[in-house]
């Protein structure tokens, strides 16, 4: 494999290559990403890995922009409403970074069942934002045949979630049984599973300790969100609305077997903020949901760190969030 950069790349990536390394910069810059739906967390998720120097960006987006895009991509501009997102914001994402080959699909068409197999032949890692749970099963499914790494991120309001399936991943960590004399690092493989597999989760292995760290009032109310979305074909936006989603949420957390010594039903509160701002986008949290969905997609290119695993769920009313190992060894 070549590792000769053009001086041009040597200035601008001098710093990652001495954060990561030159091979993790090349595999970097040989990698083709496939971003679905141009909203504020994939706005965010684009800046980063475009500015880290990847190779291509293919982003697929059949809507166009709406006065409500304008809060968090900042991709768009006033002008731009009514135009196509993918068109509106091709020009300004190749300014961030002339290095890297940006291609639009103005279309869905292309994640349909029969057309999303070829669309991710040719591409190194896909990455579906702000989507349906059945669709993003769906072609995670596929991903998994096709063996691309598959990520999924999105906000609901003060909530946001990513999740990754990167199948067999190898990356580089510190050997702990070394002595601090004597550093070195190791290659070590995560497994994943696919997210049909991760919603399967049990929590009733967990103590009480472990189960509180890990927020599930945040995570229920997300998966929660999903089946709703799931059962109405909308996300709740009613006050009127709370009560459905606070008994899908109780439900789901009950099957789960989540730690009754800590949650017994969602708090009230969260369910109640959450069915009136679910359906909308805030652009402080797109930015840390976004910008970490960039960070790790980075991480599993340069294999110098271990990515999340494998569900990272976020709260925008504490400001923090949780990494939890869903049916993962």
């Amino acid at each position: 494999m070549s590792v000769d950069f053009t001086e041009e790349e040597q200035g601008r990536y001098d710093r990652q290559i001495r954060l990561w390394g030159i091979e993790a910069q090349q595999r970097m810059r040989n990698a083709t990403i496939l971003v679905v739906q141009l909203r504020g967390t994939a706005t965010e998720a684009i800046k980063n890995i475009v500015l880290a120097g990847i190779g291509k960006l293919i982003i697929v987006d059949g809507e166009e922009v709406t006065e409500e895009d304008l809060g968090a991509g900042f991709f768009f501009r006033d002008e731009d409403v009514g135009k196509k997102r993918v068109e509106a914001a091709k020009a300004r994402i190749e300014s961030l970074n002339p290095l890297v080959m940006v291609e639009t699909v103005p279309t869905f068409d292309v994640l349909g069942e029969q057309s999303f197999e070829s669309t991710i032949k040719d591409v190194d890692l896909v990455c579906v934002t702000d989507w349906v749970r059945d669709d993003l099963i769906r072609m995670n499914d596929v991903c998994r045949r096709a063996h691309k790494p598959f990520y999924s991120g999105g906000t609901y309001g003060l909530l946001g979630y990513i999740f990754c399936d990167l199948l067999d991943h190898d990356y580089i960590s510190p050997d702990r049984s070394a002595s601090k004399d004597n550093q070195k690092a190791v290659k070590v493989t995560a497994t994943y599973p696919s997210l049909k597999d991760a919603l399967r989760h049990r929590w009733n292995a967990l103590t009480r300790r472990q189960t509180k760290e890990l927020n599930p009032s945040c995570v229920f109310t997300l998966l929660a969100l999903w089946q709703y979305q799931f059962v109405h074909g909308t996300l709740p936006k009613q006050p009127t609305d709370t009560v459905t989603l606070q008994s899908i949420a109780d439900s789901l957390l009950s099957d789960a077997g989540v730690n009754k010594q800590v949650l017994t039903a969602i708090p009230s509160d969260l369910i109640e903020s959450i069915s009136t701002t679910a359906a909308h986008e805030f652009s402080p949290v797109c930015a840390i949901v976004g910008g970490m969905l960039g960070q790790d997609i980075l991480k599993t290119l340069a294999a110098r760190e271990p990515p999340i695993a494998n569900f990272f769920a976020f709260d925008g009313n504490t400001g923090s969030g949780t990494v939890c190992r869903m049916n993962m060894p």
